[in-house]
């Protein structure tokens, strides 16, 4: 059967200015209640049309965007036509990439699917390059046997009402595809930025272990701080503990064993954009030719509590109740010699 309007890899280059959103993991259903986007659709929609498309920013969907294994196209295009009216205006400005995941790959069979489908996108920063694709290439389950896992989710699962099936169902399976993408990205001395497993990565590092080594500096500027500094120092240590013990419940013993990869000190060469389905918002890569990002946009009032507080700053978008926070962010050429001091 002919592969119509699909490429192997795309190139984007962003060396002399650009900016790039990642983002990953809608699964856009026929809008019922088995539909994983309904619950974010509004703030996805209202972020990429108020803020990132007048902002100049070049769009990288990648992967999953759509549900095929529950749903047809065709009925997926049909409820959602703000949303690809949004991607047309992207895609019509030459700002629009797509990367194919497990759960939308049979668009390469749709002839009338309007974008351009890649397996990869590889972004030329100008410091090192960052190579975009969903992650599933490392599950053999789902690059071998992904046309009969279609067809128990059409005819048996969602019947049942199983949404989806997933990698990140399962903390063994998620860090299995990390660490295929870690090893990938270590042999080519690049930035791998992935989705699939739903779970957010900023530099190797998931927020276990980020909230481990948060805990760690915030011990060390306890002693020469004073006042009230002194005590915000302590209940954001407190809370952070709470998050952690939260955090071991809902991971296997042996993921959080395995959780750095087996090295003392990780490679900041793996990242990714976590998902647009989750219960108290959405997460994001940022990239530009200077610096990396992990965004967290959500609905006031709704957030994840961590972020409100104020430890982070709090962007509005005026006119709406979407806010966003920058969770991490650091600059390229600093993880770059990072790479090349450790990844040796």
């Amino acid at each position: 059967m002919m592969r119509g309007n699909f490429n192997p890899a795309a190139v984007l280059d962003i060396s002399k200015g650009g900016k790039v959103l990642i983002i990953s993991d809608m699964h856009m259903g026929d809008g019922g209640r088995g539909d994983d986007f309904v619950r974010n659709a509004d703030l996805v929609m209202d972020c990429l049309e108020k803020y990132y498309f007048p902002g100049g920013w070049y769009l990288a969907l990648n992967g999953d965007i759509e549900e095929l294994q529950g749903h047809e196209f065709s009925i997926i295009h049909s409820f959602w036509r703000r949303m690809y009216a949004i991607f047309d205006f992207f895609a019509t400005e030459g700002r629009l990439y797509k990367t194919l995941g497990n759960h939308d790959a049979d668009l390469v069979y749709e002839k009338r699917y309007p974008y351009p489908l890649y397996d990869a996108v590889r972004v030329e920063t100008g410091v090192l390059p960052v190579c975009v694709y969903h992650g599933h290439q490392s599950s053999r389950i789902f690059t071998t046997y992904n046309h009969l896992i279609r067809a128990g989710m059409r005819y048996v699962f969602k019947p049942m009402g199983i949404h989806n099936l997933s990698s990140a169902r399962s903390a063994r399976k998620r860090f299995h595809v990390e660490k295929k993408a870690y090893g990938f990205s270590l042999d080519n001395n690049l930035i791998s930025v992935i989705g699939h497993t739903h779970r957010a990565l900023f530099e190797s590092l998931g927020r276990f272990d980020y909230i481990k080594f948060e805990i760690e500096r915030l011990c060390r500027d306890y002693p020469a701080s004073a006042g009230m500094e002194k005590e915000r120092i302590s209940r954001e240590v407190k809370a952070l503990q709470m998050e952690l013990g939260k955090l071991k419940k809902s991971e296997k013993r042996r993921a959080l064993r395995d959780s750095l990869y087996g090295d003392e000190f990780p490679v900041p060469c793996l990242f990714n954009s976590g998902n647009a389905i989750g219960k108290k918002g959405i997460t994001a890569i940022e990239l530009t030719n200077t610096n990396i990002a992990l965004v967290y946009w959500y609905t006031e009032g709704s957030g994840k509590k961590f972020v409100s507080r104020g430890a982070y700053t709090i962007q509005t978008l005026e006119g709406t109740p979407r806010r966003r926070t920058v969770l991490n962010e650091d600059r390229l050429d600093f993880i770059k010699a990072k790479i090349e001091l450790l990844g040796k």
